[in-house]
């Protein structure tokens, strides 16, 4: 005889994390190559002397300065461990058994984990010809069991993303029992002016009596945290008041909250260099669409190739050149945009591949 366990969750998918494979270029998990800002990394270190103490467990500090940042009232704001938690969280907070979480397909893979370890029912709509979200199928989909709806702006793995006045119309459709999370953990890279700015899109929302926005962000990509996992997300008070409920005390570690705060007050030069990302971005794709490879137009720290049934034998050719890219058999491939070098073997590797 053997403990039981959840029969269930002998169906669901492991989180596939981006390989690394020593000698070579890991562009498959939209990290950002520099790293941590120098001043940041400073930070950690002259705070890895108190890790002897618990953390703050509310995030005290960090949850007042990203309400002066944000220009919201701190009980707005949920700190958790990275917006992947948070997605969790969300699930928790909203759902029980049989309750549904909407989401396009293909989004961010943690997606359908979070909603099948809740127990939630998890439904997929399908992108659209454009690869992006399809607003109006996933408005059908919507029924009296739906909870919450996952908008990944700008979408991982594609790179796409919806415009001001649709994502308005899109929440004017909603039932108000249904709660809109706005995914934006690539805000940082967006340079198109018709994306919204989740949170001054979700005030305006809540102004109008449509309390049924949030919107989650992460300190790991733009910010170069992705190791200490931290992220935070702004809602509704009576949003913001039950991830709080289901957080696990002290996750969100005090080196973690630290590097937070220390990028918040570096973020000028932290901009700087996403626009160095964004530029990277913009030549990357160039390249690409000359050499005959079909890539939407991205808003993230990454470019999208739909190659479908050919992404395995494109995967195997990028790591025979020793560049490791995120490839999702059977659909595409998802590269991150590196430093200017890693972006230029990433190329070489693509012009070296009969398209």
């Amino acid at each position: 005889m053997t403990v039981r366990t959840r029969a269930d969750l002998a169906s669901l998918p492991s989180y596939v994390p981006g390989r690394t494979i020593p000698g070579a270029i890991k562009l498959a998990s939209n990290e950002v190559s520099a790293g941590p800002l120098p001043s940041v990394v400073k930070a950690i270190a002259d705070a890895a002397t108190g890790i002897n103490r618990y953390p703050d467990s509310g995030s005290a500090e960090l949850t007042g300065r990203l309400a002066d940042k944000l220009g919201v009232p701190a009980d707005h704001l949920a700190i958790g461990c990275g917006s992947v938690t948070l997605c969790q969280q969300l699930v928790q907070a909203t759902c029980a058994e049989n309750d549904e979480v909407l989401f396009a397909w293909r989004s961010f893979e943690a997606y359908p984990i979070v909603t099948h370890v809740a127990g939630a029912k998890q439904i997929r709509v399908p992108l659209n010809s454009e690869h992006t979200h399809d607003l109006d199928a996933m408005l059908a989909a919507i029924t009296p069991n739906t909870r919450m709806v996952f908008v990944c702006n700008p979408n991982n793995p594609t790179g796409t993303a919806l415009r001001t006045e649709e994502i308005e119309a899109f929440i004017a459709r909603v039932p108000r029992d249904v709660l809109v999370v706005l995914d934006e953990a690539y805000k940082e890279f967006v340079d198109d002016a018709h994306i919204p700015d989740g949170v001054e899109l979700a005030k305006q929302q809540w102004a109008a009596g449509h309390n049924n926005v949030a919107v989650l962000r992460t300190f790991s990509k733009a910010y170069g945290l992705a190791g200490l996992r931290i992220g935070y997300a702004v809602a509704p008070p009576v949003v913001a008041d039950v991830l709080r409920k289901v957080y696990v005390p002290f996750s969100v570690n005090a080196l973690a909250q630290v590097a937070a705060m220390a990028s918040l007050d570096a973020e000028d030069e932290l901009m700087v260099r996403c626009r160095g990302i964004v530029a990277e971005r913009t030549r990357v794709r160039g390249e690409l669409l000359a050499l005959g490879y079909d890539v939407p137009e991205t808003q993230a720290n990454f470019v999208w190739l739909p190659l479908g049934e050919r992404t395995a034998e494109f995967n195997e050719h990028c790591l025979a050149h020793k560049v490791v890219v995120r490839a999702f058999v059977g659909e595409g491939a998802r590269v991150t945009i590196g430093e200017p070098d890693e972006n230029d073997a990433f190329l070489a590797a693509a012009r070296a591949f009969t398209v």
